[in-house]
């Protein structure tokens, strides 16, 4: 089994949520949170500030802990034919962007971030991360943790 630790921005604001859509190399299009690996001996915290500069241009600050979310996509599943079953442990901060502009990740996967209208989010083709995102940050769990999203229709993993 791959393993993936991860650190996710849900920026929300004024009724709008911050995507980000990425572009696999099959030409793929899904819209997903601003975030993704956090690097040998980097801190989650730390990681998710430096995705969000890395793939939209805009500067952030984390404003909290919102979950931790950890899935396992089966080997099935995978965007890659014939790789292993993988886990992705995802961490989850309330973001709030603090200045730059919106732009495409040079030379990145990241294609275009926007602010969407969330009640917009439900018609877009999108990871299951930004469902999880978006219940993490409406109902702020105590424990941090909501209920696996299911995959399919316009949600993938």
């Amino acid at each position: 089994m791959s393993f993936r630790l991860a650190a996710y921005a849900v920026c929300v604001e004024g009724g709008r949520v911050l995507l980000a859509r990425h572009v696999s190399a099959t030409g793929d299009s899904t819209w997903t949170l601003p975030g993704g690996r956090v690097e040998h001996a980097e801190d989650p915290f730390d990681a998710v500030i430096r995705e969000v500069g890395e793939e939209t241009g805009c500067d952030a600050v984390v404003e909290r802990l919102l979950g931790v979310d950890s899935r396992v996509v089966p080997a099935a599943e995978r965007a890659v034919p014939g790789g292993p079953e993988h886990q992705n442990v995802g961490v989850f901060y309330q973001v709030r962007i603090t200045g730059g502009r919106l732009r495409p990740e040079p030379d990145g996967e990241i294609a275009e971030s926007v602010w969407t209208p969330i009640p917009d989010v439900a018609g877009l083709r999108r990871s299951s991360l930004v469902d999880i995102g978006l219940t993490l940050a409406r109902t702020l769990p105590a424990t941090g943790h909501v209920a696996p999203v299911t995959v399919g229709g316009l949600i993938r993993h």
